[in-house]
C-alpha cells in the first residue's frame, strides 16, 4: 500500500479509579486520517480539517509521534498526513491521542507492520508529551489496542488488554468548555493520603475483576475516585449534579473522562445508555453551556482502516 485511510477512536482515560493507567476506546466517535507515502524523507502534515491546529510537524502531536517512529527505522521515503478532526482538543476524550496513535498506526501499516502495538504506544506517547508535558499512555493504549487497557508499568512499558463485557455501553457528555490537560495535571497534589491510596487500589482491582467476570454490579461499585476527582470536579460546572442524574437514571458509575470537561457514565445495555443520555441532557441544559452527548459501545478493535 502507498496510502491508507483510517478511523482513530476517541478514548476515555482513568475510568475513575485508574489515573494514568486505565483507559477504554469508544466506537462511534473519533478522527479520520489519510496517510500517504511520498518520495521525500520525513513527515509532512498537509491538511487539518475541523480544528485550528499547527501544520508544522514538530508542533503537531501526530507529526512528533510519527517522527519518533521513523527515528527507529530508516527509510528512503517519507509520509504525508491529512487529519480530519472530529474530537475537539481539550475535550477530555483523547483528541491528541487519536492523532498521535493514528499517525503511528497508519505509518506502521504502510511499512508492513515492523512494530508491535506496545512499541506503537511508546511512539504515540511522544505526541502526548507535546500536548500535556507528560509521557502518559492511558489514551493512546486503548486507541491502539482497542477495548479496555491497563498500563501495568511505564518502565518498562507493559500494556495489558482487558476483557470487555458484551453489554457494556458508555454515555459521554462534552460541555463546550476547554480544559487543557497540562493545566488539569498542574492542580493535582504530588502526594496522597495512604488511606485514600488503599481505597483506590481496591477499586482498581475490583474494576479489573468485574470486567473479566462480567460482574456489572462490581464494575459499578469500583468506579470511585478518591484522589483526582475531588480536585478536578471544581473545573467542571454542575459536575456532581450531572453525576447524580446519571446514577439515578441507571448508570453503573460515572466519572470525569481524562482531564475533563467530558463526563462519562458506564451502563449495562444500550437502552440504559440512552436513558442516561437523556438525563444528562436535561440536567446540563440548566447551566446554559452548550454541550454534546454521545452513547457508544466499547470499541474492541481500536484504530481501523476505512474502506
Amino acid at each position: 500500500m502507498n496510502s491508507i485511510k483510517i478511523f482513530s477512536p476517541a478514548t476515555i482515560a482513568n475510568i475513575s479509579c485508574g489515573f494514568d493507567v486505565l483507559g477504554l476506546a469508544l466506537d462511534n466517535i473519533g478522527d479520520e486520517m489519510i496517510i500517504k507515502k511520498i518520495n521525500e524523507p520525513g513527515v509532512r502534515i498537509t491538511k487539518i480539517v475541523g480544528q485550528k491546529l499547527p501544520l508544522e510537524t514538530t508542533k503537531n502531536v501526530a507529526g512528533v509521534a510519527a517522527l519518533a517512529l521513523l527515528n527507529e527505522m530508516e527509510t528512503s521515503f517519507g509520509f504525508e498526513i491529512e487529519i480530519y478532526k472530529n474530537i475537539k482538543p481539550g475535550s477530555g476524550i483523547g483528541s491528541s491521542a487519536a492523532s498521535a496513535a493514528g499517525a503511528v498506526w497508519g505509518i506502521n501499516e504502510l511499512l508492513g507492520k515492523p512494530f508491535n502495538k506496545t512499541q506503537l504506544v511508546k511512539f504515540a506517547m511522544e505526541g502526548e508529551k507535546l500536548a500535556s508535558g507528560t509521557l502518559h499512555a492511558d489514551n493512546v493504549a486503548p486507541a491502539l489496542f482497542g477495548g479496555f487497557t491497563l498500563v501495568r508499568s511505564y518502565n518498562p512499558l507493559d500494556i495489558i488488554q482487558i476483557n470487555t463485557p458484551k453489554e457494556l455501553f458508555v454515555t459521554v457528555i462534552h460541555p463546550h468548555i476547554e480544559i487543557k490537560t497540562v493545566d488539569a495535571r498542574a492542580i493535582l497534589s504530588p502526594t496522597v493520603l495512604l488511606k485514600d491510596a488503599v481505597k483506590q487500589w481496591g477499586n482498581v482491582g475490583g474494576l479489573i475483576s468485574g470486567l473479566y467476570t462480567e460482574d456489572y454490579e462490581l464494575i459499578g461499585r469500583s468506579l470511585e475516585d478518591f484522589i483526582v476527582e475531588p480536585i478536578r470536579a471544581t473545573l467542571i460546572p454542575n459536575y456532581y449534579k450531572v453525576k447524580e442524574s446519571a446514577l439515578n437514571a441507571g448508570a453503573l458509575g460515572c466519572g470525569i473522562s481524562g482531564s475533563g470537561p467530558s463526563i462519562f457514565a458506564l451502563c449495562k445495555g444500550e437502552n440504559v445508555a440512552k436513558t442516561v443520555a437523556l438525563a444528562l441532557k436535561e440536567n446540563y441544559k440548566k447551566t446554559g453551556i452548550p454541550f454534546d452527548v454521545y452513547s457508544s459501545k466499547i470499541n474492541s478493535e481500536g484504530i481501523k482502516i476505512i474502506k
